[in-house]
């Protein structure tokens, strides 16, 4: 359910930029935008999926570096929409954010 959430996240981010990128900068230009709230609409997703993980018994020190793969689908999202360049240095800190997962998910 965090993997999915995390997605989700990646996808509500997504949304916002682009959503900035065609709003009028007015109040009333953020609320109505259809693609600012598809993103309000993702992280309303990730919570429900929080709570749905926690319920099942799920730990914290578990899923919320699983979360932290937000920032993994993110920089593959703004590769694809924008053409993001993702560097060696990225991949490396994308490893370091695995293996922290990895290392946070042992129980000894």
């Amino acid at each position: 359910m965090f993997l999915v959430a995390s997605l989700a996240g990646a996808l509500g981010q997504y949304l916002y930029k682009s959503g900035a990128e065609v709003a009028d900068g007015s109040f009333a230009g953020y609320i109505m935008n259809a693609r600012i709230l598809a993103g309000v609409g993702c992280y309303i997703a990730v919570m429900v999926l929080f709570v749905a993980a926690f319920r099942r018994g799920g730990s914290l020190t578990v899923l919320y570096p699983v979360y932290a793969s937000t920032f993994i689908w993110a920089a593959g999202i703004a590769w694809w929409a924008y053409g993001t360049p993702i560097r060696p240095i990225h991949v490396a800190g994308m490893v370091l954010l695995v293996a922290g997962m990895y290392l946070m998910g042992r129980t000894q």
